[in-house]
């Protein structure tokens, strides 16, 4: 029987109202939780590539796409080339629903595609479920 590790995530998010929303659903689940925020893109690489020691496993990465100063897009490309990041699992998790960016995002590597939703159960309750999948039911091989 695999036993559940504790779980970290990395959300990568510029808006303060769902960076509360997402770190206080996140919290209630598993107070043990340990979340890692950057504010935009720059901040995030920037962070990923100066990790002291080895990165949380599992560690999940929550990225939004529309960030500033690098686009999401570009940093799920970094990641996913980087050979000690690219095993981190990605989700997307953004309120763009184009599929163009749905499609670039899979072919960069993303996980997982997420669409935040616009009221607040309904974003909560996906919160949760990626809580749920990526810490209880996914396998990590590391």
């Amino acid at each position: 029987m695999i036993t559940p590790q504790p779980c970290s995530f990395f959300l990568i998010e510029d808006n303060a109202a769902d960076v509360d929303l997402i770190t206080r659903v996140l919290k209630k689940a598993d107070k043990s939780t340990q979340i890692y925020l950057a504010q935009d893109g720059e901040e995030a690489i920037e962070m990923l590539n100066n990790w002291s020691g080895n990165i949380p496993n599992p560690m999940i990465v929550l990225l939004d796409l529309k960030l500033p100063k690098i686009d999401g897009l570009d940093v799920l490309k970094i990641i996913k080339e980087n050979s000690r990041l690219k095993p981190l699992p990605v989700v997307v998790l953004t309120s763009s629903n184009q599929n163009q960016d749905i499609e670039k995002a899979y072919l960069l590597g993303a996980n997982s595609y997420v669409i935040k939703a616009i009221d607040f159960d309904e974003f909560s309750k996906a919160i949760e479920m990626i809580q749920k999948y990526w810490s209880r039911l996914n396998v990590y091989p590391f």
